[in-house]
Formats: C-alpha cells, structure tokens, sequence
C-alpha cells in the first residue's frame, strides 16, 4: 500500500447531488483496495486559466493509501468522466 494525494476538479455548475454522487463513485474505488485519511473539500475557487471558457472549479482534495492498480482505475474513470475537468493524482514520499 502506498500513499497518495489527488486533487478533482469538477464543473462549478454541477448540482450538488450530481458531484456527490460521482465523488462517491470515486471513493468506492479507493475504498476497494484501500484506505482514505482525508477528504478535503475547497469548494469553488478560480483557475489560474479558462478551460473550456470555463474560470472557476469546485475543488476536492483527497490523501489515501492503495494499490498502483487502485490509481490507474481512478484515473481512467476520471478521464472518461465530462463532469471532472482536470485531476491529477500523485504518490507521497514514504
């Protein structure tokens, strides 16, 4: 098991309901294999630069431990997914 940060990004126009709902789909996956030790939710805040004409996100930042193969299926439900404009997921030192 190793530690990892992730940090979401989601439409800022998204409902609620809708975002908890694909957040939620998101920790079941690390939930699988692994342990989460912090959710951390920013809430909206602007991008540094429009994507998609878009300027601002609603921000979540998550640290948890799993499995390398654990990653690789967040990370390809997070590509696929038109709800999360960017995400990037990296392992912590030891």
């Amino acid at each position: 098991m190793r530690k990892y940060e992730a940090v979401f990004i989601f439409v800022p126009t998204l409902e609620d309901e809708t975002r908890n709902q694909l957040f939620d789909r998101l920790k079941g996956i690390i939930e699988s294999n692994g342990t989460i030790s912090n959710v951390d939710e920013w809430g909206v805040r602007k991008l540094a630069y429009e994507i998609n004409d878009i300027s601002e996100g609603y921000y979540i930042v998550v640290n948890f431990e799993s499995t390398p193969e654990i990653v690789e299926e967040l990370d390809r439900v997070c590509k696929i997914s038109d709800s999360i404009m960017r995400h990037m997921i990296i392992r912590e030192d030891e």
